[in-house]
């Protein structure tokens, strides 16, 4: 999984930093769509300067989070600051946000120049001091070649920068991001995520970012809100998340591919391959333990009649590294097996042995949250 390397604080021997000042703070926050309950009381801080990322699954919320903080939908309950201000009540052009949407919504019949300033020309900002600001997001995003044409002669990942160059141009104390990158291809996505975090350290602007893609998720955040129906499971940092999931949907959310889960065999009636694998993840499991978790790097491959017996169902080589779907005996799921170049000769059928290591095995309990 590719990470964006972020500089390490240069070390002192007397610290004199205060703790980070909050910039926005979710306290309760409820919403209902009639007598449907869509948000489901989310309390979070989010700190000044910080890149805090929205994921979850399709209708889990995290868009109508955002949509409040930017007051383009109402709150039923609860407590929106801003700035350490309540805005529960406050026009959207009141809180000091600025919105970037997953389509550009660029003025056809304008130029780059003339979409990015409009909101300073409707704020009444003379025409000196919009060239003025709009160069300088030009430079941010190093679209000046551009200001002079229009959407219809640009990229998407053009369009995407003008459309950001517009949120910037109005200084907001909080940049909102709802799944900017989703109409782009795959190449520009990447392009666009070091961008974005290369945008977030030049501003030190906050940042509140909406995405579905957990590998965006990883990259970009400084901390990750894990969104579920309507409440957030989990917030941290990215690899505690990964390494540390608070429940079975966080471990399985995370990660690509997604981390195996074994159940705990049936009491004398399951298949030698599924006990001698529980047993092998299980050694140092707590009392309560009803499934085991490990990441598909964490589960290596051996020859066959070595190890724990298993079947290769299908083998994706991605030339770097290979994803190896495996079936075991008495095991309803297939597990996945994320191996080097080394196993870049499996194919299906292929009988093999698998060797778990066990040191990263996560246990959960019945209810499906993370066991000490």
């Amino acid at each position: 999984m590719d990470q964006v390397t972020r500089d390490a604080p240069t070390p002192t021997s007397v610290s004199l930093e205060r703790e980070p000042r909050t910039n926005v703070a979710l306290k309760g926050i409820r919403k209902n769509f009639g007598d449907v309950q869509v948000i489901k009381g989310i309390d979070l801080e989010v700190r000044d300067g910080e890149f805090l990322v929205f994921v979850g699954p399709s209708g889990c919320g995290k868009s109508t989070t955002l949509r409040m903080i930017a007051g383009l939908e109402s709150i039923t309950s609860g407590e929106l600051l801003i700035d350490g201000r309540r805005a529960n009540d406050l026009r959207p052009a009141d809180r000091g946000t600025a919105m970037v949407f997953q389509s550009y919504a660029l003025y056809p019949h304008m130029t780059v120049a003339e979409n990015m300033g409009f909101a300073l020309r409707m704020a009444g900002v003379s025409k000196a001091q919009r060239a003025e600001q709009v160069a300088r997001a030009a430079e941010i995003l190093r679209i000046t070649d551009l200001l002079g044409r229009q959407p219809k002669d640009l990229s998407g990942g053009q369009r995407q920068r003008v459309a950001i160059g517009r949120a910037i141009v109005r200084k907001p104390k909080v940049f909102l991001f709802d799944e900017p990158l989703s109409n782009l291809d795959a190449a520009l996505r990447v392009n666009m995520r070091i961008e974005l975090t290369r945008l977030h350290k030049e501003l030190g602007t906050t940042m509140i970012y909406v995405t579905h893609d957990q590998v965006e998720a990883m990259t970009m955040g400084d901390r990750i809100a894990v969104f579920n129906k309507g409440k957030v499971e989990q917030l941290g940092a990215p690899m505690d998340l990964y390494n540390r999931p608070a429940n079975e949907f966080v471990a399985t959310f995370l990660g690509a591919p997604r981390m195996i889960l074994v159940d705990r065999p049936a009491a004398g009636g399951a298949a030698p391959a599924h006990q001698a694998l529980w047993h092998a993840l299980a050694a140092k499991a707590p009392v309560g333990a009803q499934r085991i978790g490990l990441r598909p790097e964490h589960l290596h491959l051996a020859a066959a009649g070595q190890g724990i017996p298993a079947t290769v169902v299908l083998a994706e080589h991605l030339g770097d590294s290979s994803i190896i779907h495996l079936r075991v005996d008495g095991v309803g799921d297939l597990l996945n097996a994320k191996v080097g170049t080394e196993h870049s000769n499996c194919t299906a059928g292929q009988s093999v042995g698998l060797a778990p290591d066990a040191a990263w095995a996560l246990a959960f309990g019945a209810d499906g949250r993370l066991l000490p």
